[in-house]
C-alpha cells in the first residue's frame, strides 16, 4: 500500500465518522422539525443568517463569548431549515438557493466579525489581525464553491472533506467559548483548503474517467 492509499483510506474512515455523526443529527432533529409544521423554511433559513450577523457584530465588539452563543443558536436554525422543509414536504429548489446563498452571507459575517475584531492574531507566529481571517474565508467559500462546481460538471453528489459548513462553524465556536478562537481560524484555514483540494482530486479522478 503506498503514501496515497494510505492518505485516502485514512481520509475514508474520517469521512464515515463525519457521517454517521450527521446521521445521528439528522435524526435528532427530525422530531423538532415536524413542531414547526406551520414555519416556512424559507424564514427558519433567514433566522439563521440573522443570528450569524449578529454574532459577526458581537465578534466586531469583542464580545467573543456572546458570539460564541449567537453562532450556536445559528447553527441550530441552520440544521433546522433543511429537516423543517424535508419532513413538512416543502423542499423546492428556492429554498436550497436560499440557504446556500445565506450560509455564504453568513460565513462571511462571522469572519469578517472575527478579524474586524482583531481575534486572529497568534503572538510570536502571525502578528497581523486579519490575515489567518481572510485565509479562513476564502478557504470557506471554496469548500462550498468546488462541490458546486464540481457537480455541475458531473461528479455526481460530492459530499467529501472534513471541513463541511457545521464542522467549520463548531471549530469557531469551540474557540470562541474557550478563548483560543484565534487557533480555531487557524485550523478552519488548514481544513478547509485541505477539504478544497481533496474535492478538487476527486473531481479529476471521477471526471477523467468520463
Amino acid at each position: 500500500m503506498d503514501e496515497h492509499d494510505v492518505q485516502d483510506s485514512l481520509t475514508g474512515v474520517i469521512q464515515t465518522l463525519l457521517n454517521k455523526r450527521k446521521d445521528t443529527l439528522t435524526n435528532w432533529v427530525k422530531p423538532i422539525a415536524r413542531l414547526f409544521n406551520r414555519v416556512n423554511p424559507n424564514t427558519v433559513t433567514i433566522l439563521a443568517l440573522i443570528f450569524c450577523v449578529a454574532a459577526g457584530l458581537y465578534f466586531a465588539s469583542g464580545k467573543v463569548i456572546q458570539a460564541g452563543i449567537m453562532l450556536l443558536v445559528g447553527g441550530f436554525f441552520d440544521v433546522l431549515d433543511g429537516g423543517v422543509a424535508r419532513e413538512n414536504g416543502r423542499v423546492t429548489k428556492f429554498g436550497g438557493m436560499l440557504d446556500s446563498v445565506s450560509d455564504r452571507y453568513a460565513d462571511a459575517a462571522v469572519f469578517l466579525g472575527i478579524m474586524w475584531g482583531g481575534h486572529t492574531a497568534i503572538p510570536k507566529y502571525i502578528e497581523n489581525d486579519w490575515i489567518l481571517g481572510a485565509v479562513a474565508l476564502v478557504g470557506s467559500l471554496l469548500v462550498s464553491y468546488s462541490r458546486a462546481r464540481a457537480e455541475a460538471a458531473g461528479t455526481g453528489e460530492l459530499k467529501i472533506g472534513v471541513a463541511e459548513r457545521a464542522e467549520r462553524m463548531l471549530l469557531i465556536i469551540f474557540g470562541a467559548f474557550l478563548g483560543l478562537l484565534n487557533w480555531a481560524v487557524l485550523i478552519v484555514a488548514i481544513l478547509s483548503h485541505l477539504t478544497v483540494i481533496h474535492r478538487m482530486v476527486a473531481s479529476w479522478k471521477i471526471l477523467k474517467e468520463q
